[in-house]
């Protein structure tokens, strides 16, 4: 069964990988900038947060379960209605919403720009339209989900800052909207890098993610990271039938694993 298991993978490895050495990654690697416009740490209190989609969420709430002054991160649907945020519903890529992650920070320890440009340079490529890597479809694209006002100017002044010093190889797509509500994704997505490393997409598209924030910024990197917190299988075999786009090794079923959510998805 593992056998045919790394042969199927295997069929997918060079492709994935040239996008992955493209990816955000190689822009930090470049040496992309700090965010002019920030909010000093001590002009905050209490916890705040971000909301994010730059493509498969599995990879996003991967690299930001590392970084110091987060909390929680939940997986989820953000740009369309409750009633289509689902797995199935959004797709179709006809419901508005991005995968996306809610992101629970302490702004004394890390702030919204910081984040950002994690996002910017190792989180996913910003300079990919409607896509991530294999992965096709307005769900996949790179938006950020502003909660105030000061949130909004951060992110467009930090948009405007990077396409001016030409640190992509292209123009920057994200968009740059209001958030209108987070819908937490189903339970058997959270968490689920931390739960299955060897997973060949997580492989292939997630894990450089990781270890370029390792390399690149050390000083918000953290090693352990702060997952949800129930306990759930590993997946082991592929559902190939299950694909969106051209990822053949993406996302699987529900039945994949066990235990609920519920609680550490609760709003905090």
């Amino acid at each position: 069964m593992h056998a045919r298991f790394n042969i199927a993978a295997a069929a997918l490895v060079l492709a994935a990988l040239a996008w992955s050495c493209q990816a955000g990654a190689v822009a930090a690697d470049k040496g992309i900038p700090a965010p002019q416009l920030d909010t000093p740490a001590a002009a905050k209190s209490g916890v705040e947060t971000a909301v994010l989609a730059g493509g498969c969420f599995w990879g996003m709430q991967g690299v930001f379960q590392h970084a110091k002054g987060v909390t929680k991160v939940v997986a989820g649907y953000a740009g369309g209605t409750k009633e289509t945020a689902n797995y199935e519903m959004v797709g179709t890529e006809r419901t508005g919403h991005a995968e996306s992650v809610e992101i629970t920070f302490d702004p004394k320890q890390v702030s919204y720009g910081q984040l950002l440009r994690l996002y910017f340079g190792v989180a996913h490529a910003p300079t990919q339209l409607n896509r991530q890597g294999p992965d096709t479809g307005p769900s996949h694209r790179s938006e950020i989900f502003y909660a105030n006002p000061d949130q909004e100017r951060i992110a467009r002044a930090y948009v405007a800052q990077l396409d001016l010093a030409k640190v992509f190889r292209g123009p920057i797509v994200t968009k740059v909207e209001p958030l209108q509500a987070l819908y937490p994704a189903e339970d058997y997505h959270q968490d689920f890098l931390v739960r299955n490393p060897n997973y060949p997409y997580i492989v292939i598209n997630d894990l450089p993610k990781v270890a370029a924030f390792k390399r690149i910024f050390p000083e918000l990197y953290r090693e352990t990271p702060v997952t949800l917190g129930a306990r759930r299988g590993q997946v082991c075999l592929p559902l190939l039938g299950r694909v969106r786009g051209s990822a053949a090794l993406h996302h699987v079923g529900e039945s994949a694993f066990d235990a609920p959510l519920s609680q550490a998805l609760e709003p905090g």
